[in-house]
């Protein structure tokens, strides 16, 4: 096959740097691209898909590689690595920062800080702006900002046919509009603009853990002052073998944010209390090691639009089989700012969500994967009930059941509309596909 049309650095299976180019955050994934073309420029971009499309090869799109699946790695087909397009510029004037398509989300982060800004980003730094963002993007401003989507002003476009397009409010509304939460469908985004805000750059982090026993109890206490919390804290949850720990995170004065800390430690005896002032930065790279790259991981999310003491007793028990094989269930505070956009504003299907559930399995040992992806769906299956739908960015293997669960129905069908007028070929399918109408 010949690559003379392609530009970008071209790795073949047998090139030094090719294993590591294919390698992603999953190490469940190991699949082998024909070719795999690290792109550098968006005309990098625009002659892979073309390339593609004359040679029949399916496409992945490579960012942070954080996709569970490992969506971005075809086995056998071309692999658009956007990771040498890593820049990012901040314009404290306006408030705005461009970011290119392959940054992640540690790099906007730093530039935006050197300013007392930031946006609405995940809550692990290695992840990639863009396939967080185009999915929703939830995080520790959410609430206060909305989602990473909610901020993005404009975004560049290659579409399937390798044209460039700029897609905002008054270009191209339509596709706008289904960029922000409909996924990586329509095209491969190769520069975002972001709205920035003021939040200083200093945070608190606040956690209680309690014993499993008073496991049910502490979550509908810390439920209800979740109620009633400013949009500042952000409260989550971890339920795991050592016991149920509860908490928030706050952005801004940590004087204020430590008003709430009284309640929280109110809920019962607790086994352990951390409250800690850090740096932006630092809470959002806390997470960065149990999240980090090498291990084998499977999960199941859903969203849940109430959590009863049932709903509570469920998490705590995290599921049937050895205890050793259980996921970490954790969940995370919807409401604020993401319920103020109006549903038709943005693709993004859950605004109503109260919380996001995540049972997250990790692990080393290959012989045990079966087992772990079979106690990570008995620990959800029981929370379907209290469930309003799912995140695009935390399916796994639903497939096309999971996609219509992320949509109402009507919003479903004006996204698969939008697939027919972009992609009708469905080139961009190795993701939470949207087939064309």
């Amino acid at each position: 096959m010949t690559t003379t049309s392609l530009t970008g650095q071209v790795l073949h299976p047998t090139d030094a740097g090719y294993d590591e180019a294919r390698s992603v955050w999953n190490a469940m994934v190991d699949r082998r691209p024909a070719l795999i073309v690290r792109c550098g420029t968006v005309t990098d971009v625009v002659n892979a898909i073309r390339h593609a499309r004359e040679h029949d090869l399916e496409i992945g799109v490579r960012c942070g590689g954080h996709s569970v699946l490992g969506l971005a790695v075809p086995a056998g087909g071309l692999m658009i690595d956007l990771t040498p397009m890593g820049g990012v510029t901040v314009d404290p004037r306006t408030r705005r920062a461009r970011v290119q398509g392959g940054a992640l989300l540690g790099a906007l982060d730093r530039a935006a800080q050197r300013h007392g800004l930031a946006t609405t980003a995940g809550n692990v730094s290695h992840t990639g702006v863009g396939g967080l963002t185009l999915g929703g993007g939830m995080g520790w401003l959410a609430r206060r900002f909305g989602l990473s989507c909610d901020n993005v002003v404009s975004f560049e476009v290659v579409t399937a046919d390798g044209a460039l397009v700029t897609a905002s409010r008054t270009e191209h509304p339509e596709l706008f509009w289904g960029l922000r939460g409909g996924g990586g469908n329509f095209g491969i985004v190769t520069s975002f603009e972001f709205q920035l805000h003021e939040i200083g750059t200093r945070a608190l982090l606040a956690s209680y853990l309690f014993d499993p026993a008073d496991g049910v109890a502490v979550l509908e206490g810390w439920r209800e002052l979740n109620a009633v919390a400013p949009r500042e804290a952000t409260y989550f949850a971890s339920i795991g073998a050592d016991g149920v720990d509860v908490g928030f995170v706050w952005v801004g004065d940590p004087e204020r944010g430590r008003r709430l800390t009284r309640d929280l430690a109110g809920l019962g005896r607790t086994r352990r209390e951390t409250v800690r002032e850090m740096s932006y930065l630092d809470l959002q790279t806390i997470d960065d090691a149990v999240d980090g790259h090498h291990f084998r991981r499977y999960w199941k999310g859903l969203y849940l639009d109430r959590l009863p003491a049932e709903a509570a007793a469920a998490l705590v028990e995290r599921g049937d089989g050895a205890e050793a094989l259980r996921p970490t269930m954790s969940l995370q505070a919807y409401g604020g700012a993401i319920q103020d956009v109006p549903e038709d504003e943005a693709a993004y299907g859950q605004r109503g969500t109260l919380f996001e559930l995540v049972a997250a399995a990790r692990w080393d040992d290959p012989a045990e994967d079966a087992d772990r992806m079979a106690a990570a769906r008995s620990a959800v299956a029981p929370l379907t009930a209290y469930s309003s739908g799912m995140y695009l960015n935390t399916l796994s293997d639903e497939g096309a059941a999971g996609v219509r669960r992320a949509f109402p129905p009507a919003k479903l069908a004006r996204l698969a509309a939008l697939k027919r007028s972009y992609d009708p070929a469905n080139v961009f399918h190795l993701n939470q596909n949207i087939a064309p109408a």
